[in-house]
């Protein structure tokens, strides 16, 4: 099934989308509390809504983002995204990078819908997307295997990871971050795909087998596949629960894809700014198969508000 928030009419609400439509839930339901009650809910829900509920044309809603996720863990699991990115600063892929799933929690604030305008972050001039997908946990748990994990992802959907890399850049010279260098918007949507809807793409290394492409004003940026991972959506939340515990609604994003699934790929590889770094006016269209698309276009953000440099103590 595929779940999708939404506004109608100017009320906020939840349900199935099936052909072109959006079957309300029958009685009000926020998507986070279903899944919080599990699985069996969630599904029960859902038939409910599509056998009894008046459908609504997509072209007709708002899409939100599906949940309010209450954390955001975004990985860097694709590695010819992580060389791409490192040739840009004179550097090469570390060693420790293949050690483990690394990840930085972002902002759970921020999370906007599948076609929602995105404002450049205050201060930005290299405005830039990444094209990842998310896996959704389902029940909570702790101290996973893979092999457990697997139970406790309810679904997926796609992740924009909009960056300014000029502030990221500078931020993370202090060995800390990101953190304002993404921290204005992530798109998450268009709605929620349950896992067992994806299991057909499901290969023999056990990766989902999805193609992934992104356009910005209807050109093609990047494309790759989603089975082109170095971690399984299980091993990075068996790693999330080692020596803690992920909960329902919980957010994993695959990192961005390699072959132009974001700008500093690019532009580590070209050596320049090149494409450009987004500006107002330009739309990002993201699609992944078996899940739908995202588009939204870049609108003006507002200017930084003054603060003064470290007074200095030494």
């Amino acid at each position: 099934m595929k779940f999708a928030t939404f506004v109608h009419d100017g009320k906020r609400q939840a349900g199935v989308v099936a052909d072109d439509h959006v079957h309300p839930f029958q009685y009000p339901a926020v998507l986070l509390d279903l899944i919080v009650e599990g699985e069996e809910s969630l599904h029960r829900a859902g038939e409910r809504a599509l056998t009894g509920s008046l459908p609504v044309p997509l072209a007709d809603v708002g899409l939100l983002p599906p949940l309010q996720p209450p954390t955001v863990r975004d990985y860097m699991t694709f590695e010819s995204h992580v060389a791409g990115v490192a040739r840009g600063y004179g550097d090469t892929v570390p060693e420790e990078w293949y050690a483990a799933p690394a990840f930085y929690f972002t902002n759970p604030y921020a999370t906007i819908g599948a076609l929602e305008d995105v404002p450049v972050p205050p201060g930005c001039l290299r405005f830039d997307f990444e094209l990842e997908v998310a896996a959704v946990i389902g029940k909570a748990g702790r101290d996973l295997t893979p092999e457990q994990a697997r139970e406790h992802i309810i679904g997926y959907t796609i992740l924009n990871d909009w960056s300014a890399r000029d502030l990221q850049g500078r931020e993370m010279r202090v060995k800390l971050g990101p953190a304002k260098g993404k921290d204005t918007a992530t798109t998450l949507g268009p709605w929620l795909v349950t896992a067992d809807e994806l299991e057909p793409h499901r290969n023999a290394e056990g990766f989902l087998d999805l193609a992934l492409t992104v356009q910005v004003n209807g050109e093609t940026i990047g494309r790759d596949r989603l089975a082109n991972m170095a971690w399984t959506f299980e091993e990075m939340a068996a790693y999330a629960s080692r020596g803690t515990w992920i909960r329902p609604g919980d957010v994993l994003g695959s990192g961005t894809c390699g072959n132009g699934g974001c700008l500093a790929e690019l532009w580590g590889h070209n050596g320049a700014l090149e494409p450009s770094p987004l500006i107002p006016g330009d739309t990002v269209t993201m699609t992944v198969e078996g899940i739908g698309t995202l588009s939204n276009t870049v609108v003006e953000g507002v200017a930084p508000v003054p603060l003064p440099p470290a007074r200095r103590r030494q």
